[in-house]
């Protein structure tokens, strides 16, 4: 029988597929730091009757079943405008440029930001959002870093003893730990990194850290507040790096290293996820304190009014009024110490009839917030104002709180 004249090229095709599909068995069989099956086959979407199709069927035709244990699919790079990559438009984008201009932690930011099970698309733009959303991340732990030269784990607080705000964020911890652990295993990289950004913008810096500065900047050494904030932070730093970890491999190594040096097996790259203790998941003091974090808005956006409005210049500066008409919030708001939360010198729950010039927001009904000077002197050392700045003659400028705390220093360094 005469062979067809393209009988060369149809063998050669039928070679390269079946060579790539038995890459298993001299890859995986033929080494001894692999197994086999894979635990992952990853490759583009064109592959579904390319290298995954003829991987499956020479496996299961010389082995009885599939070579790998998932397949992971993705789709490809396009522009930012969604058009394909091409010399001719001039619109490459090299992987090796983004690492020299900007890192390597930011061109895995954004493969693992980005939707893989679509096209990705990437460009100057692009990138630069990337860019920033890395520097909010690693400001974090910059942040904690910063913080915890002053943590001693002799001062460590129990979970139990520890102010309500603290065992607030721990529970935020047990949550987003779940979550990262379910969304690592789907490989669901981008609500991993979503849900960790979210946590260091909208819980930390935006709450936790900002209302926590007073504390650890003027609270005494001994303080219980101060002790049990570096006890959070601690554990925060901890979490982060190793949650980080597979997303910004360097960043969290070089955040590690700066930490705990070459202790701790040395690499944040050993270490296991931290186990979470179940108690600090408490699904009733998280929905209270997000009724309190409702209100809260409403103060600061009052807050922003006034210093817009040059009637005041820092939060310090100012007490509150806050009326609140809704029973559950005013309940979870109850006890609460306003002025700590908003960042004010002062701050009072009213009732009674809401005043007209009172501040609200449209998106959250019954709460009202009248700004008001805060009454006393400016601390030195705190820039509260308070009514009992000067009570202590040994130190003039301060508040009795802050006397307190420079007393306890001034004897230990003694």
């Amino acid at each position: 029988m005469d062979q067809p004249a393209d009988w060369e090229q149809v063998r050669d095709i039928l070679d390269v597929w079946f060579d790539s599909g038995s890459t298993h068995a001299f890859c995986l069989e033929k080494r001894k730091d692999l197994k086999w099956p894979a635990d992952l086959y990853l490759e583009g979407s064109d592959q579904h009757r390319g290298w995954f199709q003829s991987s499956l069927m020479e496996a299961c035709g010389t082995r009885g079943r599939a070579p790998f244990d998932a397949v992971l699919t993705h789709g490809f790079v396009m522009d930012e405008l969604g058009r394909k990559m091409s010399k001719s438009l001039g619109n490459t984008v090299a992987p090796q440029d983004v690492i020299k201009q900007s890192g390597a932690d930011i061109l895995r930011l954004w493969a693992l930001s980005s939707d893989y099970t679509e096209d990705l698309r990437i460009g100057p733009h692009i990138i630069q959002s990337t860019v920033d959303a890395y520097r909010k991340l690693r400001n974090t732990l910059r942040y904690l870093l910063g913080s915890l030269a002053h943590y001693e784990p002799g001062f460590a607080v129990a979970h139990a003893d520890m102010p309500e705000l603290e065992r607030w964020v721990l529970h935020r911890v047990a949550e987003i730990d779940a979550q990262i652990r379910r969304d690592y295993n789907d490989f669901d990289f981008k609500r991993a990194y979503r849900a960790i950004a979210d946590f260091c913008s909208n819980d930390l810096s935006a709450i936790y850290f900002d209302i926590r500065k007073d504390a650890l900047y003027c609270e005494a050494y001994s303080s219980l507040k101060r002790r049990a904030a570096l006890t959070v932070l601690n554990t925060l730093f901890e979490c982060l790096t190793v949650w980080l970890a597979p997303l910004l491999c360097f960043t969290a190594e070089e955040a590690w290293l700066a930490r705990h040096g070459e202790v701790k097996n040395g690499s944040v790259h050993l270490q296991a996820f931290p186990e979470v203790p179940a108690n600090w998941r408490d699904e009733a003091l998280g929905a209270k304190w997000e009724k309190i974090w409702t209100v809260r808005r409403v103060v600061t956006g009052a807050l922003e009014v006034e210093r817009r409005e040059k009637r005041i210049g820092a939060s310090l500066e100012a007490a509150p009024e806050i009326y609140i008409g809704n029973k559950e919030l005013a309940a979870a708001a109850k006890g609460a110490d306003w002025a700590e939360i908003a960042i004010t010198s002062d701050a009072v729950i009213k009732t009674g009839k809401v005043p007209a010039e009172a501040f609200t927001l449209p998106e959250v009904e019954d709460v009202a917030v009248v700004p008001k000077l805060a009454s006393g002197k400016k601390c030195a050392r705190s820039w509260r104002i308070a009514k009992d700045v000067g009570a202590d003659p040994a130190y003039p400028g301060l508040s009795a709180r802050d006397a307190a705390a420079m007393r306890e220093f001034d004897a230990r360094a003694a």
